[in-house]
């Protein structure tokens, strides 16, 4: 762990002027500046695609072997990114697992409010079993508002009487749109990128006047009975660490398997920094060592396959 990478990182972000366009179209570019179009690695290849009618992008990474695969959803607010900002993080989760991913375009608020987003990342899952994947055979992983599709997919797929994956991998989730937590006054002069205002100008954006104790909005609040295990990793410097925590605790009064890593000293969905901070690169390792394990579970063969590789 490196604690020179750390703090200059965090000295660059604070010192970094703030975005002069604030307007959907403008927070939509500078996001796209920063993860659009990210180097996959050596050995990884992507290719776009439709997932139950979303588009979306398929990873595949050379020398993967068996049928697992990683549906990706991410981040952005509800309003930013699409399915190429998520690919670097997908494609890092698949590299380490040794399998396929899938990157889930879903729409975006405000023009597609609650609850598209859900509709669509629900049915690119749905997809994957009508296509004759096995449940057993799908993890899924989700960053900041993907995190929160993560968990709208399960709890719909719990709903609907539907095989669930064989885990998840939450990074920075954002758990509840009511603001509840107190990080997000607490922590809001350590995070670099948020803060309460801001969080609130997305949360409108999606809600559109709906309300953000639906579970699928705010899953914090749900009943996660018969969910699949989960491994939550959040950055201590964020105004969304509690989210995280309560979200932990909430699985674990729901007797779901979950491990919560709180890494110190890190901003929001740190893992987009593998190659410049050790954290982010250890993390993904841990993640990716995660979800071989859920994957290998109904599989043994599988988890002595990528021992042997």
């Amino acid at each position: 762990m490196s604690h020179e990478q750390r703090e200059a990182i965090m000295a660059a972000m604070h010192g970094a002027p703030p975005a002069e366009d604030r307007t959907v179209a403008g927070q939509r570019a500078s996001f796209d500046q920063l993860f659009k179009g990210r180097p996959l690695g050596d050995g990884v290849t992507s290719s776009p695609t439709t997932l139950g009618g979303v588009n979306a992008i398929d990873i595949r990474v050379d020398g993967a072997e068996g049928d697992g695969v990683i549906l990706y959803i991410h981040g952005g607010g509800y309003v930013v990114g699409s399915a190429e900002t998520g690919t670097s993080l997908a494609a890092a989760l698949a590299r380490r697992v040794g399998t396929a991913a899938i990157s889930v375009d879903y729409r975006l608020a405000p023009e597609n409010p609650f609850p598209a987003a859900v509709d669509d990342a629900y049915a690119a899952y749905r997809a994957l079993l009508d296509g004759g994947k096995r449940a057993s055979d799908i993890v899924l992983a989700g960053d900041s508002a993907g995190g929160g599709l993560v968990l709208a997919v399960l709890l719909s797929a719990r709903r609907d009487g539907l095989p669930l994956p064989s885990g998840a991998v939450l990074f920075s989730p954002w758990a509840d749109l009511t603001l509840a937590g107190a990080s997000m006054d607490s922590r809001a002069h350590l995070d670099p990128i948020f803060d309460r205002e801001q969080v609130q100008w997305y949360a409108d954006q999606y809600l559109a006047g709906q309300n953000p104790l639906d579970e699928l909005v705010s899953p914090v609040f749900a009943n996660l009975t018969g969910l699949p295990p989960l491994l939550i990793q959040v950055g201590s410097y964020e105004v969304l660490l509690d989210d995280s925590v309560r979200l932990a605790a909430r699985a674990a009064e729901s007797e779901v398997d979950v491990s919560l890593e709180i890494v110190a000293g890190v901003q929001h969905v740190f893992q987009y920094l593998a190659g410049q901070l050790d954290e982010a690169d250890e993390a993904l390792d841990r993640a990716g060592q995660f979800l071989t394990r859920q994957l290998a579970a109904d599989h043994p063969a599988y988890e002595t396959s990528r021992q042997a590789s």
